[in-house]
C-alpha cells in the first residue's frame, strides 16, 4: 500500500516537472527551471521508495505510461496542443498496457504462491 503511494506522489511530481520543463522555456525562466529540478529530484526519490515494494517493471511501466498520459492531458487543457483520435488512441494503448504489465505481474504471483 505504502508503495501505491509513493508512486501515485511519483507520477504527480513527475508531471509537475514535465509542466515546469515547458514553462521554463529552455531553462530561461528561473523559477519554472527550479520546478524541473524539484520536479524530477522529487519523483525518482518518490520512485525509489516505491521500488521497495513494488517490482521494477510494474513500476516503472506505471510511473513512465501514466505519466506521459498525464502530461498529455495536461499538453491539452494547459497549453492547448490538439487532441487528435491518435493521441486519444495511443493514450489508451498505453493505459491498455499498463493494466496488463500489472495483471501479469499479479498472476506471475499467484502462480509463485500456488493460488491458481
Amino acid at each position: 500500500m505504502k508503495g501505491a503511494i509513493y508512486l501515485s506522489l511519483a507520477i504527480l511530481l513527475e508531471v509537475f516537472g514535465s509542466t515546469m520543463l515547458k514553462l521554463s522555456e529552455g531553462f530561461t525562466v528561473l523559477l519554472p527551471s527550479v520546478g524541473v529540478v524539484i520536479g524530477f529530484l522529487g519523483s525518482f526519490t518518490l520512485l525509489s521508495f516505491a521500488l521497495k515494494s513494488i517490482s521494477l517493471s510494474a513500476a516503472y511501466a506505471t510511473w513512465s505510461g501514466v505519466g506521459t498520459a498525464l502530461t498529455a492531458i495536461m499538453g491539452v487543457f494547459i497549453f492547448q496542443e490538439q487532441f487528435s483520435f491518435m493521441k486519444v488512441a495511443a493514450l489508451i494503448l498505453v493505459i491498455v498496457g499498463i493494466v496488463l504489465l500489472n495483471k501479469s505481474q499479479r498472476e506471475s504471483k499467484s502462480v509463485e504462491n500456488g493460488v491458481a
